[in-house]
């Protein structure tokens, strides 16, 4: 217990240094890049220790050595929990980011501001362990909007781009659409428990469903789940190692792990339970669908992103959380490896990120094409590949458990869409002949880029048998199914790598078919942004201004000056005057006066 304390001790330390350092003047004389990126690996190599430790003892640990602040009759105590799931995590965070680190100082070395953008991702990485660890909702809270802000202040990195600036924006307002309902799950347990501890929380027999609907709307919002997913293909913008971190082991999946923590509460509550499951099969179907047609390289892989976060959100549907956590911490290797090897070929090619102008990829950039491959089929779950060990895993798991049919259905679709729009990357990338100009020089030689894509493949092909190996199951899996229920994610994927083929040979043809309705949803996003970005805000904002613009016309132009005005004076005048519209009467009246003087001044 002393050697785990003493390991995840002596981790944070070598986290919290080199910022410590950054805000000093000691950043000058040092390589701060080389010196952060070294301090994560050497943090990942002890971080192997708990890892094995965990897995022979078998024991959880919960640190708690500072108390806080007393609101009430409530104490908030400084608490870290390291359990199977933050332990397992902590090495596969710390891997990735190394790897990551390390890219940037290649892909980022002309940046003015390198400094500052490796002490962004370095507090992106800290956050994040804070939201992994935490022991009590408030830390979890802190976190939570940690890794929120870093991704605002890294989608925006250029900020000279309006476009990375709106991605940046928007990034930010969805998160706090998903922010409300993890305030109200926290307000809701606040009053119940009278406590944020999470021991606390989960004595909760059979909880209200309030608060899990609050905690699952800020799933949605985090990990981009339908409905608020538009930010995720969006932060695209950012940097090329901004998004391998933010879709790999950060941000994304922490929406995905704060349900996998309080799923002692949600294994109980059914109606959670569904919802959930039908949230991941539309949101998994619809990203897949986007990605179809998608010809940015980067939006193809954000937009798989979330269709594996829809797959993870199925999984903790069918009530298995440790198997969401397997494919979070397999999913981290092969993504954070396909926007390297994105980012190696953008800057190869000059920025060019349009796969229609790429192609031939196989001999000018052996290597990154190697790896992008490799990439793509663990992306598809290809046997004993790291993909393989948890999708399959999950599609077995949901085929044999009595739920709604239609969402395993959607499920299946979209696993065989997977394999079609990686079809589609290997293809139009690495295969077919070449379509960018002649006059561009490639050079992959550098080991800055090199290394850290070959770490990173070969836990694309290794990591998934380690870890699966060492995931306890949490429900007795089924040990007889029939063969056609186990081969069927594999034959799904097998079926859509044929059409893939079938439909980019159509490709060759000279004649390009007009564009299909289907076609122009799945290019158009589901036509999601344009509804929600510019046909409602166009006609709150029209209707506003009409009903402004008629109210000023009628109330103050109108109403409030000239008609009071007018009412004002006849009203004062009808009382006061003496005139009563009689008109024979005052001639009449007239008459007599004019008669009556001459007699009176005769008289």
């Amino acid at each position: 217990m002393n050697t785990i304390t003493s390991s995840i001790f002596l981790i944070l330390m070598l986290l919290v240094f080199p910022m410590m350092i950054s805000f000093t003047s000691t950043t000058k004389h040092i390589n701060f890049p080389n010196y952060v990126t070294s301090c994560i690996k050497y943090a990942f190599f002890i971080s192997l220790i708990p890892l094995s430790s965990f897995f022979n003892s078998n024991t959880e640990l919960m640190i708690t050595n500072w108390h806080w602040i007393t609101i009430g009759s409530m104490k908030l105590s400084l608490s870290l929990k390291f359990d199977f799931f933050s332990i397992v995590f902590l090495p596969v965070a710390l891997f990735v980011t190394w790897s990551i680190m390390e890219f940037s100082m290649w892909y980022m070395h002309a940046d003015p501001n390198l400094n500052r953008f490796i002490k962004y991702l370095l507090m992106f990485l800290i956050t994040m362990i804070i939201l992994t660890s935490a022991n009590n909702l408030f830390q979890l809270f802190i976190g939570w909007e940690g890794v929120g802000i870093m991704s605002f202040l890294l989608i925006g990195w250029w900020y000279g781009r309006a476009d990375a600036n709106t991605a940046a924006l928007q990034a930010i307002l969805y998160n706090r659409i998903g922010d409300i309902g993890f305030i109200l799950a926290m307000a809701w347990f606040c009053t119940k428990t009278n406590s944020w501890e999470l021991q606390q929380i989960f004595i909760m027999d059979n909880p209200s469903t309030t608060p899990l609907m609050g905690l699952l709307i800020a799933a949605t919002g985090k990990s981009a789940q339908f409905g608020l997913h538009p930010w995720l293909p969006s932060a695209m913008e950012g940097p090329t190692p901004v998004s391998a971190l933010l879709h790999s082991s950060t941000m994304v999946v922490a929406g995905v792990f704060l349900l996998i923590r309080f799923h002692p509460l949600t294994s109980n509550n059914n109606t959670i339970l569904t919802i959930m499951l039908c949230l991941g099969a539309i949101t998994t179907l619809f990203t897949a669908i986007c990605a179809l047609t998608q010809n940015d390289i980067k939006k193809i892989v954000a937009f798989s992103t979330s269709s594996q976060l829809g797959l993870m959100m199925v999984t903790l549907g069918i009530n298995q959380p440790h198997l969401a956590f397997l494919h979070i911490c397999t999913h981290a290797f092969f993504k954070a490896m396909l926007f390297m090897c994105s980012g190696s070929i953008i800057h190869s090619l000059n920025d060019e990120q349009d796969i229609r102008k790429m192609g031939g990829l196989a001999k000018t950039m052996p290597f990154t094409s190697s790896c992008l491959m490799i990439g793509s089929l663990a992306l598809t779950g290809t046997p004993f590949l790291t993909g393989f060990y948890s999708k399959d895993l999950i599609i077995e798991a949901a085929n044999t458990c009595y739920t709604n049919a239609w969402a395993l259905l959607i499920t299946l679709v979209a696993t065989s869409m997977t394999a079609v729009y990686s079809m589609r990357i290997i293809y139009f990338v690495v295969m077919t002949k070449p379509r960018f100009p002649p006059t561009i020089i490639i050079n992959e030689n550098n080991p800055l880029l090199i290394n850290p894509i070959k770490r990173l493949a070969l836990g694309s092909i290794l990591a998934g048998f380690f870890i699966s190996y060492n995931i306890p199951p949490t429900a007795i899996q089924v040990m007889t199914m029939p063969l056609y229920l186990k081969t069927t994610a594999l034959m799904v994927t097998v079926m859509g790598f044929a059409i893939a083929l079938e439909l980019n040979n159509l490709t060759n043809n000279l004649l390009t078919p007009k564009p299909s309705h289907t076609n122009s949803f799945s290019a158009s996003l589901g036509y999601f942004p344009t509804i929600i970005h510019r046909f409602i805000p166009s006609k709150t904002l029209n209707t506003s201004f009409k009903t402004a613009l008629t109210l000023m016309d009628l109330v103050w132009l109108e109403k409030a000056v000239p008609k009071v005005t007018s009412t004002m004076h006849t009203t004062t005048s009808s009382t006061l005057s003496n005139q009563k519209g009689m008109i024979k009467l005052y001639f009449i009246s007239f008459l007599i006066t004019l008669i009556s003087i001459p007699i009176l001044l005769n008289t």
